[in-house]
């Protein structure tokens, strides 16, 4: 859906339309002028986004967040992406949230899981180092 978007074969209320990207209101939103960054091509997540494409998108990124507390007053946003776990749409897209103090939003909740010991933390850092070159 979100490339009929980039398109401009499915509508959308679009906030930016840039060479590195679109940028549009969700239209479940989290709060009013809840947005959705989409990158123009066709890319299912974070880690698909080739290098040279990083900068203009998260550039274009940045914006939006200096762009709706701005326009909408807020004190802030909450900028986030999901990737395949609760990623309701295979494209990437980056969610910018409007936020004030005493919104009502509580976070994220998640399980806290302890290491075993040093020995254990350092394997896990030193597969994810490895797994970075």
């Amino acid at each position: 859906m979100f490339c009929a978007i980039v398109a401009g074969g499915v509508p959308a209320f679009r906030v930016a339309d840039t060479p590195d990207g679109v940028a549009f209101l969700d239209t479940r939103p989290v709060f009013k002028g809840h947005v959705l960054v989409v990158p123009r091509p066709h890319i299912g997540q974070l880690t698909g986004l080739p290098p040279d494409l990083l900068p203009g998108y998260f550039t274009l990124v940045q914006r939006i967040a200096a762009a709706v507390p701005a326009a909408l007053g807020a004190t802030g946003t909450f900028v986030a992406e999901n990737n395949i776990v609760s990623q309701s749409v295979p494209h990437l897209h980056t969610h910018v949230v409007p936020r004030t103090k005493g919104d009502g939003l509580r976070g994220f909740f998640w399980p806290r899981h302890k290491y075993e010991s040093d020995d254990e933390a350092t394997s896990y850092a030193g597969r994810i180092a490895a797994a970075l070159g």
